[in-house]
């Protein structure tokens, strides 16, 4: 059984071989074709193709030697890039003859696709070109070139660090072992590795041709590694639009490889995951994004992806979910992010304003938006929620547990009832998140993000907030200890700490050991402090995405809270002092 066993196969004759090209939907569409690198065949794409094919019409092909394709002979001067460029050339003739093409290549397909995309003679073939996991070996050379030509301790560093990672290039040249290798207990080992180690879905992938593909795919490194590297090409700019997308725990090559990029490719859009190499199997759902997004914006004329907004190259196409994201912080927070590009699911237990969050996002820059009513406090609706995400959105990158409730009062006057009710939604709510969308995000192996709102509240005690500054505490020690749990997972959990923020809890937090009438005061005296102190969500909001980004630890927002925490550390005697005032009533 094939992994893309719905598409439409043909065979294209070139140069001395036969390729095997696969196609899925309506060809009446733009066309995006998928090149596989080493050493996989076409089916690498299958869940990308699958994803696009609803709206492109999508090509792939095995590249000569490999899968379904035949293997040129003899193998030596048979994987050269002008050869590759030749049959490129020949499927896109054959499936797409009178448009350009949307080409889109990954590892040694991303290598050869810089070649079709800089050399003159296919100008006017591609539309766009999306790279990822494979430099143009014309680029490599030149940035290689360029730290030999005036080193210094950091370019020296880079290129040992680049070297380093290169090992299997060095072990691809030496004559019949690798051949070997793969024809023998690499090939049978290999899937398990992709599953431990890169955490690769166990779907069916790789096929069986893996060990000839292998072995044949060596000659692709044979070919043009040593020729390229020692006289590139001074001509290699990109006549199409490119979009670079780089996996950020690529074990294979540094982020740094492509500084300067923007002088060959000067209409680039720059993206980063958090993931491994083999993200056409791990992260098809973000790759299709992406791709789609891409597309149809040099479709529609832009040579550009419509998210500008912060960290746009960081967040575009990844999925987001927000609690509390009716209001205040959390509806801050779902703005930002998808001003950076992300798709966006705005969680509250008021359906009205998640289904309003959700709108706006979309307006604001969110390819796709989504809105879900649920109380986080109610664990049997938060297991259905993670559920329903990611069977029908896919698995969380962030996840931002906003959702909260204010009260104040003293300890003595504070009812069992109220403890209950801030620590089901403060604490428990944290922790359903935690739980839960953690779980997907572990079981995944591509990494991820927690964000949890605490509050300055949890380093700086008070005699008026003892509840609510107990839960904020706990979520504060909760997120250090995931922090730790979860860092050999690649998932980062921040604890974000505001001080006095201009939001509605102010209006609705609840006091204990007074009557109605006396709450309402209270709120309302609060409320218009807060607002006369006037520190807006939006800040809290950049925090939230640049401790992302940042993978920091505790962020203390506001000049108070960071007050608060320096005191915290260097003079908590202080800090005591303070908590004992009364507050005005």
């Amino acid at each position: 059984m094939t992994l893309l066993e719905d598409a439409r196969e043909r065979r294209v004759r070139t140069g001395g071989v036969d390729l095997c090209v696969a196609e899925l939907g309506d060809p009446g569409q733009p066309t995006v074709v998928l090149v596989h690198g080493y050493p996989d065949s076409k089916e690498v794409w299958s869940e990308v193709a699958a994803r696009l094919a609803d709206r492109f019409h999508v090509v792939l092909y095995d590249v000569r030697g490999h899968g379904r394709s035949t293997a040129p002979e003899p193998l030596r001067g048979g994987f050269t890039l002008e050869k590759l460029t030749d049959d490129f050339l020949a499927v896109v003739d054959a499936v797409s003859p009178d448009r350009p093409v949307h080409l889109v290549g990954h590892d040694w397909g991303s290598v050869q696709s810089w070649e079709f995309v800089t050399v003159p003679r296919t100008e006017g073939r591609i539309a766009s070109f999306t790279s990822m996991s494979g430099p143009s070996l014309d680029h490599f050379g030149h940035w290689i070139a360029g730290r030999l030509r005036r080193p210094t301790p950091r370019r020296i560093g880079q290129l040992l660090g680049q070297g380093a990672k290169s090992w299997y290039v060095y072990a691809l040249h030496t004559p019949a072992l690798p051949e070997l290798a793969w024809r023998g207990p690499l090939g049978k080992a290999w899937p398990r590795m992709l599953e431990r180690v890169e955490k690769v879905p166990a779907d069916g992938y790789p096929t069986a041709s893996l060990p000839a593909d292998a072995a044949h795919g060596a000659w692709l490194y044979r070919d043009n590694i040593r020729s390229r590297l020692r006289r590139p090409r001074t001509d290699a700019y990109a006549h199409a639009p490119v979009q670079l997308i780089t996996p950020l725990g690529d074990a294979f090559l540094s982020e740094k490889l492509y500084d300067g990029l923007e002088q060959w490719a000067p209409r680039l859009t720059r993206r980063t995951l958090p993931a491994k190499h083999w993200i056409p199997r791990s992260r098809p759902d973000q790759l299709s994004a992406w791709i789609t997004e891409f597309v149809t914006s040099v479709e529609g004329g832009r040579t550009a992806v419509r998210a500008t907004g912060k960290h746009a190259d960081r967040f575009g196409g990844q999925l987001v979910l927000v609690t509390g994201a009716g209001s205040g912080i959390g509806r801050a927070t779902a703005f930002a992010f998808a001003e950076a590009g992300a798709r966006v699911v705005a969680v509250d237990r008021d359906t009205e304003s998640a289904a309003r969050t959700a709108e706006l996002s979309r307006l604001l820059g969110a390819p796709e938006a989504w809105a879900e009513t649920v109380d986080v406090s109610d664990e049997q609706a938060m297991e259905k929620l993670a559920a329903k995400v990611a069977a029908e959105y896919g698995v969380v990158d962030v996840l931002v547990n906003n959702a909260g409730i204010g009260i104040g009062g003293s300890f003595l006057d504070t009812t069992t009832e109220d403890w209950k009710k801030v620590l089901d939604v403060n604490l428990w709510g944290v922790i359903h998140g935690c739980r839960l969308f953690g779980r997907q995000m572990a079981d995944r192996g591509q990494g991820g993000h927690i964000v949890n709102i605490a509050s300055a509240a949890a380093y700086q005690p008070s005699r008026a907030l003892s509840a609510y500054g107990t839960s904020k505490a706990a979520v504060l020690m909760l997120s250090e200890s995931l922090r730790a749990e979860l860092a050999g997972r690649g998932i980062g959990v921040s604890a974000i700490c505001p001080g006095f923020v201009n939001t509605a809890i102010t209006s609705t937090a609840r006091f204990a050991g007074v009557d109605a009438d006396e709450e309402k005061r209270r709120q309302k005296r609060t409320a218009r402090l807060y607002r006369l102190r006037n520190y807006p969500p939006e800040k809290v909001a950049d925090a939230i995405l640049r401790a992302v980004v940042r993978n920091q630890a505790v962020v203390p927002v506001t000049p108070e809270a960071r007050g608060a925490h320096a005191l915290a550390r260097w003079a908590p005697k202080t800090l005591r002092a303070i908590a004992r005032l009364e507050p005005p009533k």
